[in-house]
């Protein structure tokens, strides 16, 4: 389960992990800019057999299921966004995040930034 997914199929998994079980119809509702329902079959069909997802059958309708916790489909995504923005640097990838012109952070989320980084430290 080592193949990125592709901007559709994560929005797809977004859905899935959402909703925890899902039509290819009621996916195509969710979706923004929705493709046509065979594209989303499509679609549903690419991610079943990169092992994202399973199907059961209830009353002639295929009723998909995520495979992969969110927990672990974030932490996939994340890993693809800093090798891909980034060149694969997490420390050049938070600094884009703390950049103090685009974003504020409370107090709390610094905190919290920095007790994670001193865990990372004894690590």
């Amino acid at each position: 389960m080592t193949e990125a997914l592709s901007r559709r199929e994560r929005q797809i998994m977004d859905v899935l992990h959402r909703l925890g079980q899902a039509t290819a119809a009621d996916i195509e509702e969710a979706l923004p800019d929705a493709p046509s329902y065979s594209a989303v079959r499509a679609h549903l069909r690419t991610l079943e057999e990169k092992g994202h997802v399973r199907h059961e059958v209830d009353q002639l309708r295929y009723v998909y299921f995520p495979t992969v916790n969110p927990e672990r489909a974030r932490k996939s995504a994340v890993r693809h966004l800093v090798e891909t923005f980034f060149g694969g640097s997490p420390a050049d990838a938070v600094a884009a995040l703390l950049d103090g012109k685009s974003t504020k952070l409370p107090k709390a989320e610094l905190d919290r930034l920095a007790a994670m980084i001193e865990e990372a430290r004894k690590r």
